[in-house]
């Protein structure tokens, strides 16, 4: 487990985390058709061609969760009881197939539950292309767990 606990996370700390992963035309295709996502703009390369784009646009769905799961393993694996919410989702840039997405999280706010057995930590994520630009971006809200009421700890 890498995960951080509730008392582990700091107000306004950020985490570059390390891990990326370049987008292939098969990574969008799959997960449109597991969402039954047909989307013309996602799928059709000569549809996508005439728009302004200029060709497939992966699917912002698929980015924002890139972004979770490249996050998760330096901040809620294995000691999160559940996401809550993902608010205020912004996809500022398009994202195409062959860009390389990382991602940044900074920890916003953060509380104890009232037993105060777990704690809600809110993070600030920003998914990136491979030219640093922002490509998605939304708050992450999780219960998680406090160390010392962690079973098998």
């Amino acid at each position: 487990m890498s995960g951080r606990y509730y008392e582990e996370f700091e107000v306004d700390e950020t985490i570059d985390h390390e891990r990326r992963r370049t987008i292939s035309e098969s990574d969008n295709q799959r997960f449109c058709d597991m969402t039954m996502n047909q989307q013309p703009l996602h799928l059709d390369r000569e549809f996508a061609a005439e728009t302004e784009f200029g060709e497939r646009v992966v699917n912002g769905l698929y980015t924002m969760a890139l972004a979770v799961g490249i996050s998760i393993p330096e901040t809620t694996d294995g000691t999160i009881v559940a996401n809550l919410s993902y608010d205020d989702v912004s996809h500022p840039k398009p994202v195409f197939h062959g860009d390389t997405i990382r991602a940044r999280s900074t920890v916003t706010e953060k509380r104890e539950t009232s037993d105060g057995e777990r704690g809600v930590v809110t993070m600030h994520v920003e998914a990136f292309d491979q030219d640093d630009d922002i490509v998605c971006s939304f708050d992450r809200t999780v219960l998680s767990l406090k160390r010392e009421h962690a079973e098998g700890d």
